[in-house]
């Protein structure tokens, strides 16, 4: 049984632009570098952001690092 080619030939041409648009890769100094850059290309639903604004008031700010306190910054 011969194995037929589900694409179109327009679809066939742009296959290797998008393989070299995915194979792009970006590099990252630290993991909230990358979180940044995940933050701005995601759209969070408005619920959800809503929610996440809501749980989020309710915690307690930090205290300040144990090296600021043993440093007097």
């Amino acid at each position: 049984m011969k194995q037929q080619n589900e694409f179109n030939p327009e679809q066939q041409h742009q296959l290797p632009s998008e393989l070299h648009a995915a194979q792009t890769a970006q590099e990252f100094a630290s993991a909230e570098d990358l979180l940044r850059f995940d933050t701005a290309q995601v759209n969070v639903p408005p619920g959800i952001a809503e929610r996440l604004q809501k749980s989020s008031a309710d915690l307690p700010r930090p205290g300040r690092s144990w090296w600021k306190r043993l440093f007097g910054k």
